[in-house]
C-alpha cells in the first residue's frame, strides 16, 4: 500500500484521519504530548528548542481514531514515563483496551544504558510503547515468542527506533496506519504534520544521536587500567571533549565518574574549559527547567 502523507500545517483544523474499507488493522501513534515544567514552559515547543508542535491531552483524546480502525485491531501507543496515565487515557478514548506494553531500553553503542535521558526524579533510559486491542485479535504467531523489549541506540529527539516497524509488522496484521508520523515508513499510511518525505522534521540533531559515538569499555569505579589503556581512553575522551561535549556529558555517556573523566582528560594533556564556559550539549540537558520530556 502506498504511503499517503497529509501535512497538517497546511490546513486548519487538521484534516480527517485516513479511512479505508474495513479499517486499519494496526495503528501506531506517537502523540505530540505537551509537557509543562516548573517554569510553565512547554518543553518541545520552547522557543529555544523548537522541536515540534504539541497538543493538549483533550485534543489528542478527541481524535476519532476508532473510526479509522478495523472492528478487530491493534494499537501501539508511545507514552513518556511521566505521562503514563495520559497514555492509558488516550488508549481508552480511542476505543482500545490496554493489554500489555513494550519497553524501549535506550543503549549506548557499548550496550550500556544511555544516561543522557532526562527526568526530575530519575534519569530516564526507557520509554513505553503501550499495546491495546480493539475487539478480539491475538498477535500473529511470531508475536507469541517476541519479548516485550527493544534495545537500540537513541537517535534524534523524539525519534523512535526504526526497529519498531519490523517488530510490529511481525506481530500484527496490516493494513498499517501511523499517526503523527515524522519519518514515514514504506508500506504504512502516514498522517502528521511532518509525515511527508519532502518535509525535514524539526529538532536539532546532536552528535550523540547521529554518529560520533564514544567507544570505550565499561569500567567499574574501582577498576584500574594499564597505562596503554589509559592513554587510549584519554585520547578518545579528549577528541569528544574538544568537539563540544562537557565533562558531565562524557561521564553520562561512558558511565565513568567525573573524577575518572577529568583524570583521563588530564592524562591526554587536554586544555579544559573554564567552568560555565559555553559548549555544545544536547537540548535536553541544556535547560534545567525541562524534565521528563522523554517523547524522544
Amino acid at each position: 500500500m502506498a504511503i499517503r502523507a497529509v501535512p497538517l500545517r497546511e490546513m486548519q483544523p487538521p484534516p480527517p484521519l485516513p479511512h479505508i474499507d474495513g479499517g486499519f488493522k494496526t495503528i501506531l501513534a506517537d502523540p505530540p504530548w505537551r509537557f509543562a515544567n516548573r517554569t510553565g514552559k512547554v518543553a518541545p515547543e520552547h522557543r529555544r528548542l523548537d522541536r515540534y508542535s504539541t497538543l493538549e491531552l483533550e485534543d489528542i483524546c478527541a481524535l476519532p481514531v476508532a473510526s479509522s480502525a478495523a472492528v478487530n485491531a491493534h494499537l501501539y501507543l508511545w507514552a513518556p514515563n511521566a505521562l503514563l496515565p495520559h497514555g492509558l487515557r488516550v488508549l481508552e478514548a480511542w476505543g482500545f483496551r490496554y493489554v500489555s506494553n513494550i519497553v524501549w531500553a535506550k543503549r549506548r553503542k557499548d550496550g550500556g544504558p544511555d544516561g543522557r535521558g532526562v527526568g526530575f526524579y530519575f534519569r530516564n533510559v526507557t520509554e513505553i510503547l503501550l499495546f491495546g486491542v480493539r475487539g478480539s485479535m491475538r498477535t500473529l504467531q511470531p508475536g507469541r515468542s517476541q519479548v516485550n523489549m527493544i534495545e537500540t541506540r537513541k537517535r534524534e529527539h523524539s525519534r523512535k527506533p526504526d526497529e519498531q516497524y519490523g517488530l510490529i509488522e511481525s506481530c500484527s496484521p496490516g493494513p498499517y496506519l501511523e499517526l503523527f508520523a515524522r519519518h514515514a515508513s514504506p508500506g504504512w499510511t502516514a498522517w502528521g504534520d511532518e509525515a511527508d518525505e519532502t518535509i525535514e522534521p524539526r529538532g536539532q540533531v546532536h552528535p550523540g544521536y547521529a554518529g560520533g559515538p564514544i567507544q570505550v569499555p565499561l569500567l567499574a569505579s574501582h577498576v584500574r587500567v594499564s597505562d596503554a589503556t589509559a592513554d587510549a581512553l584519554g585520547a578518545e575522551l579528549r577528541r569528544h571533549y574538544e568537539s563540544g561535549r562537557s565533562i558531565r556529558d562524557l561521564s553520562l555517556e561512558t558511565s565513568y565518574s567525573i573524577t575518572r573523566v577529568r583524570s583521563l582528560l588530564h592524562r591526554a594533556d587536554t586544555t579544559l574549559r573554564e567552568r560555565g564556559a559555553p559548549h555544545s550539549v544536547s537540548a535536553e540537558s541544556s535547560d534545567p527547567g525541562v524534565y521528563d520530556t522523554s517523547g524522544e
